[in-house]
């Protein structure tokens, strides 16, 4: 589409034309800012004829392995990354996965301010890395589990305690599988070897999850409802809806609210039990 490609160019020559020679040891007399079109086009390993066709709307739709390499020869940053990707083929790129071991202190404190909504951050392989207060009374102390273990499909096959907290266990099993199924393929292969490990050891440890795994079923988390029995506050009723977290495509939000002003209630008086006045979780 001639304006996509125009569009594509402007924002190549824009990028272009930001960045200092200097830093990339190009030298020399300039009678323009930036680099030169050869010079983008060297680092980014492309015939110097078809970047200057690309600027100018001519060279047609580059793959993703091209934008990928003008990207790295541009010094782009991840949502620069994604806009390019937009312009050149009407689709952002393939998700990059990052093995992540915690959450900054910024996505805490958003968290920490859920007080009354049980709230976890996630990651592509369902590994929890960051939960609330609220999050520790109704599901479980994620800070007393190894790191390994706070996993959500090793918790929903290996902990007989998760499993007695869900009022239809088979029903949430086969959701919990779908929806990995759908976050592990949106993960890509940078997190191929990772799941197969994870999918490996389920398989061996619980044939109910083999056999749902042999299903191939597929949702979307999206939103639903979820009951968890709960040991104190008895049956309680929730609301759940998952989020991306915007420049963290290997993170995702899921946060829990009462779904009747009962459940509210129980839910709030769990917490309160729950907590100290410092926040904290009473042993």
């Amino acid at each position: 589409m001639p304006g996509q490609a125009n569009t594509l160019g402007s924002y190549l020559k824009d990028r272009r034309t930001r960045l200092d020679p200097a830093a990339f040891g190009f030298t020399g007399r300039r009678r323009t800012p930036g680099l030169r079109r050869e010079e983008v086009a060297q680092r980014a390993h492309i015939s110097p004829t078809w970047y200057t066709w690309l600027e100018q709307g001519r060279g047609g739709a580059p793959s993703a392995a091209v934008l990928d390499r003008l990207a790295k020869g541009l010094m782009l940053t991840e949502p620069e990354r994604e806009h390019l990707f937009m312009l050149g083929l009407g689709r952002p790129p393939e998700v990059r996965y990052k093995a992540v071991d915690g959450i900054s202190p910024r996505l805490q404190r958003v968290l920490d301010a859920m007080e009354l909504s049980p709230a976890i951050i996630k990651t592509a392989t369902w590994d929890v890395v960051g939960w609330n207060v609220a999050a520790v009374a109704l599901l479980t102390d994620y800070a007393t589990l190894p790191r390994e273990q706070r996993n959500i499909l090793r918790l929903m096959f290996g902990s007989s305690r998760i499993r007695d907290k869900q009022e239809d266990w088979q029903s949430v099993a086969r959701f919990v599988v779908g929806a990995f199924r759908a976050d592990v393929a949106r993960a890509g292969a940078g997190a191929r070897e990772e799941v197969a490990g994870l999918v490996d050891e389920l398989c061996r440890t619980s044939p109910e999850f083999a056999a749902l795994w042999q299903d191939n079923d597929v949702v979307a988390h999206g939103e639903g409802f979820k009951r968890i029995r709960h040991p104190e506050a008895g049956l309680l009723e929730l609301e759940f809806s998952s989020f991306a977290v915007d420049g963290r495509p290997e993170l995702g939000m899921l946060v829990y609210n009462p779904a009747s002003p009962a459940d509210a209630a129980r839910l709030r008086a769990l917490i309160l039990a729950k907590t100290g006045k410092d926040g904290a979780i009473d042993p």
